[in-house]
């Protein structure tokens, strides 16, 4: 990634940032995506604790949209299994399309409400 886009994208994640916060009844869904992986944390701001996580690793063989997919069930699952239901969802300065879309819809069909 050039540095210019790099910038562009923690400019929007700052913005982004300021206006959502995760609490333990609520945490923050943060999704960080790099070429080849994805990956899904839930984290609690007030403490600065990670409830929950998931990550595609280990799920190379399928296609980035369906791994981003399959991993946002799987982070359904270990957060609802950690007692979470309800989450702030953060795309991160990233644009909502795409794999971190397919990452959110893998979410909600996990059962998660956003």
């Amino acid at each position: 990634m050039t540095k210019a886009k790099e910038a562009r994208r923690v400019k929007i994640k700052y913005r982004v940032r300021n206006k959502i916060s995760g609490t333990a009844e609520r945490p923050r869904m943060s999704v960080f995506r790099s070429n080849k992986q994805i990956y899904v944390q839930f984290i609690n701001d007030e403490t600065g604790t990670t409830l929950a996580s998931a990550s595609s690793l280990g799920l190379e063989a399928c296609p980035k949209k369906e791994q981003a997919f399959k991993v946002g069930e799987a982070a359904a699952k270990a957060a609802i299994a950690a007692g979470i239901t309800t989450v702030v969802f953060d795309r991160n300065g990233y644009l909502y399309h795409g794999r971190v879309k397919e990452c959110a819809e893998g979410a909600r069909n996990g059962g998660l409400k956003f």
